[in-house]
Parts: C-alpha cells; sequence; structure tokens
C-alpha cells in the first residue's frame, strides 16, 4: 500500500511535474506475466525514476543493512526502500548471493517484476561496466525474458555524492526483451551465463549509448580507493577483468 501511495499520491506526481521524464519503448514492458527488467546503474535516482515509469510494481533487492538505520536518518532511509518496493536480504554471508537470486525468483514466480543492475554497483565514471552473471542464473532459472534498460542521464541529474539532484529532465530508454529460452536446461553452465550476460550488457551499450568497459566496476572503485590517484578514467587498462 505505502508504495503505490508514494508512486501516485504523495512522492510521485511531484516527481514528474519537476523532471518532466521523457521514456522511450515503455510498451516493450509486459503488461502482465514476468519479466526482468536489467539497467545500467548511474545513480541513487535509477531505483526512483525507472520503477515510477512502469504502471506495474518493480521489485528490487538491497542489504538488510539499508532497513535497520537508527534515528531520523535511519527511518527515511528504511521508508524510502520501502516506498520502492525494495525488499531486504542478508547479505553479509557467504550464500548473499543466493539469497538475493531466491528473492527476485520469487518475485518472478509470482508474476511479477524484477529489477536488477548487472554491473552490481553504480558506474565510477557514467561509462558501462562487466556484468555480472547473476541476471543470466535469474534469466535462466525463471524463464522470464530480460528487457534492457538504459538510464541516460541520471548521472548529470545526481552524480554519486551529491544528494540534491539537479532539476533536470530524466531520459530512459526500454530496449525490445531478450528472449533466452534456447538455453533452456543450462542454468549453472558458467559459460552459458558469461554468454547471455555479455548479450544483456551489449543491448545496454547500444541502448545508452555508453563506452563499455570489460573490467568490474567495483574493482576500478577498489583501485581509486587504494590509489587516490584523481578520475575513474585513468586506471583502465592496469585493472584485471
Amino acid at each position: 500500500m505505502f508504495y503505490w501511495l508514494m508512486k501516485y499520491v504523495i512522492l510521485g506526481p511531484w516527481l514528474r511535474l519537476i523532471f518532466r521524464p521523457r521514456v522511450e519503448g515503455l510498451e516493450y514492458v509486459p503488461a502482465t506475466g514476468p519479466a526482468i527488467l536489467a539497467s545500467n546503474h548511474l545513480s541513487f535516482s535509477d531505483s526512483i525514476f525507472m520503477p515510477l515509469m512502469v504502471k506495474r510494481k518493480v521489485t528490487f533487492v538491497a542489504k538488510a543493512e539499508y532497513f535497520l538505520g537508527k534515528g531520523l536518518k535511519g527511518w527515511l532511509t528504511k521508508m524510502f526502500f520501502v516506498g520502492a518496493g525494495t525488499i531486504p536480504v542478508d547479505r553479509s554471508g557467504g550464500q548473499a548471493a543466493r539469497a538475493a537470486l531466491d528473492t527476485q525468483l520469487a518475485v518472478l514466480r509470482r508474476g511479477g517484476l524484477a529489477g536488477i543492475y548487472p554491473e552490481g554497483t553504480r558506474s565510477p565514471d557514467g561509462r558501462l561496466y562487466r556484468g555480472k552473471t547473476g541476471v543470466a542464473r535469474l534469466a535462466l532459472e525463471s524463464g522470464a525474458p530480460v528487457v534492457p534498460v538504459a538510464m541516460l542521464n541520471l548521472d548529470q541529474i545526481q552524480p554519486p555524492g551529491k544528494l540534491i539532484p539537479r532539476i533536470q529532465r530524466v531520459r530512459i530508454r526500454f530496449g525490445a526483451p531478450l528472449d533466452f529460452s534456447r538455453y533452456a536446461g543450462a542454468a549453472g553452465d558458467r559459460f552459458v551465463e558469461r554468454a547471455i550476460t555479455d548479450e544483456i550488457m551489449y543491448e545496454l551499450m547500444e541502448l545508452s549509448g555508453r563506452e563499455y568497459v570489460d573490467t568490474y566496476a567495483q574493482k576500478v572503485k577498489d583501485h581509486l580507493a587504494r590509489t587516490a590517484t584523481g578520475p575513474a578514467r585513468e586506471p583502465t587498462e592496469p585493472i584485471p577483468a
């Protein structure tokens, strides 16, 4: 109930009025049945604007710590994630990835829409980074189509580290659904999972027009944290894929 109040009464109408979202390809999101919405990840605001533009509920997962904060800030953070339809998952143990996958599978088996960022973290510099194979496992185990979603300018509207977004028209582009039924029964085959993931990332590259880097985004972030050498664009070659 809180999700729908946030989307259509409390927050959604104001966001539409202020940021005037321009959306292409929304017709590619199935009106019924399960589907995976796989998006590039540029900004904290991605999880606000993409679900806002889809008529159906989009469910993401997030680490449980976001729901356990104390004080006013903790309560506001929890309310945001609840309002965004996010499900908390304990990601502290060795089975963290499996727990997140099982949660999203449950959403898909109920006929819902599961949102996922294949890069696993926000891009440090706006480029598109190598996808993790969780999205492929989700597609193989659920049989659901994958709808690629390109966030086109959210990094300009709310760059990492910025609390207050700039007032600018939000642009989002949905692509045609990708059907991986030809790989039915291949769940667990790491070569198939990598092929599917790379196909999804290629579609995101085409949709977004962003440069692709065949390195995990988290490795770039870790490298920058260790070296503190400046812009994220510099250390591309020395970082192993």
